[in-house]
């Protein structure tokens, strides 16, 4: 059954005896993904998957107030039967759940609004990897001829989610995420180098030149210096700060802050810091569905699920480009319809990419060169929040620290567990490059489209000496 027609089926179907109904949403996603592995120099696994993924969500009134009811399902439907089982679920779990907190009339359909409703969905196939095939077979060769070992992962995914609601709203949108990990290491295994990219279709990678990059690096580590923990100058490129102010702008939550539950709270606990300033540097962090080439994501929300940053009754929402920081500025944060009308304040989604920008031209090597003595980082694992009142991280550096000294990398150093935070990391830089698009390594299973500057910290504090390779 098509997507399109499962959705009309789906809304089509009466309310159930003694359900007062309010409204239905209906979420269907099919997706396709061609994946490769390699190891060893040598290529492992290819194959191609297909999914499907489909959401009835049903508000009907309870006692008290509004409720919604979410059942979801992996399963291929094929008669109304199925179809009616689903939304007789769906209300079941709206009777349990209770009254909602996040209650709002479902978006009103957009009459201007023409995308491809009746279009089948995307695809992808493993011919998108014919250009990088053929240069891993080149960077293997070289690999060999070096005394490295290549190991990596590719994936592309094009998935399609098409949004019915019972208000007419029918949306369509195609999201295609692509990401490559390479990891070269020395034939002992005893040092590693990590580069990843993230793209839409591949076109745009250049698996040599990646490699390339990473046989330097491996280069730096025939030194080896070991230091002690403490504050050092860090230098953290794109990728670092990505997955820091990627949880960063997971956090931005606007009833936390409001009820005095985050670092985004007003300093009396009453109110937010919307308005305040978080840093001299004139930084802006933006999420935008048509904000660059390649990045674009929904321009609608699509959710099967209610938080204090979403809600299932804002399905239909247009989307739009929000400034979470402009110029320094905390400038907006995360809020369903109900909430900001609740507190105040507009609606704002939480977006599926973000853009920091306002730094400088200077890329990672000119922030190598200005810098006098420090550390230059890779990438980094394991992140965890252990404050969330003033948005303390812990993690580990991996897969390369290097010493700088003189504008020029003398070596490697150990690993370290680092106790930071990307407000006070904000506040603190002295220097910030060039933005350009990157992959967080930490969280790119969750969110690839990024595009961040390289950053320089006078004292980033490495809390202890990391055993971690």
């Amino acid at each position: 059954m098509r997507a399109q027609e499962l959705i009309e089926r789906v809304l089509e179907v009466p309310a159930g005896a003694g359900i007062d109904a309010v409204g239905r949403v209906v979420l269907v996603t099919e997706s396709s993904e061609a994946m490769l592995r390699w190891a060893n120099n040598t290529m492992t696994t290819n194959g191609h998957a297909v999914g499907l993924d489909w959401s009835v969500i049903s508000l009907i009134r309870v006692s008290g107030g509004t409720a919604a009811g979410v059942i979801s399902s992996s399963v291929q439907v094929s008669d109304v039967v199925e179809i009616e089982a689903a939304v007789r679920a769906s209300e079941a779990a709206a009777i349990q759940s209770g009254p909602a907190r996040d209650v709002a009339d479902l978006p009103a359909p957009d009459a201007g609004v023409n995308d491809g409703w009746e279009d089948p969905a995307g695809e992808t196939t493993i011919g998108v990897y014919s250009r990088l095939a053929d240069q891993l077979a080149e960077a293997f060769g070289s690999a060999r001829d070096q005394a490295r070992v290549l190991y990596g992962f590719a994936s592309h995914e094009v998935a399609t989610t098409w949004l019915g609601t019972s208000t007419g709203v029918r949306r369509r949108w195609t999201q295609p995420t692509g990401s490559i990990e390479l990891n070269s290491k020395t034939a002992d295994l005893a040092r590693s180098a990590w580069g990843g990219r993230s793209t839409s279709d591949f076109t745009d990678i250049d698996l040599l030149v990646l490699d390339a990059e990473l046989t330097t690096r491996l280069s730096w580590g025939s030194r080896r210096v070991d230091l002690p923990a403490g504050r050092y100058p860090t230098i953290l490129p794109p990728s670092c700060v990505s997955d820091l102010v990627t949880m960063m702008a997971w956090d931005m939550s606007g009833r936390n802050a409001q009820q005095g539950r985050s670092a985004f709270s007003a300093a009396n606990g009453e109110g937010t810091k919307v308005g305040q300033k978080l840093t001299e540097l004139p930084l802006t962090l933006t999420s935008d569905p048509t904000g660059q080439p390649g990045l674009a994501t929904a321009p609608f929300l699509a959710t099967s699920h209610s938080s204090d940053d979403v809600s299932v009754f804002d399905n239909g929402a247009p989307l739009s480009r929000v400034d979470w920081i402009s110029e320094g500025r905390l400038n907006a944060l995360m809020y369903p319809r109900a909430a900001a009308a609740e507190f105040g304040t507009e609606f704002a989604a939480p977006g599926d990419n973000l853009l920091l920008t306002g730094g400088s031209t200077e890329s990672l090597d000119d922030l190598v060169t200005a810098t006098e003595r420090g550390l230059l980082l890779t990438c980094l694992w394991y992140i965890r929040e252990v404050d969330p009142a003033n948005l303390l991280y812990t993690g580990l550096t991996r897969d390369g620290v290097y010493l700088v000294e003189g504008g020029e990398v003398v070596g490697e150093v150990n690993n370290f567990r680092f106790n930071e935070s990307p407000l006070e990391l904000l506040r603190r830089a002295d220097r910030v490059g060039a933005s350009e698009r990157t992959l967080p390594r930490e969280f790119k299973d969750w969110f690839t489209r990024a595009v961040m500057p390289p950053m320089r910290i006078p004292d980033f504090n490495m809390s202890s000496v990391s055993q971690a390779s």
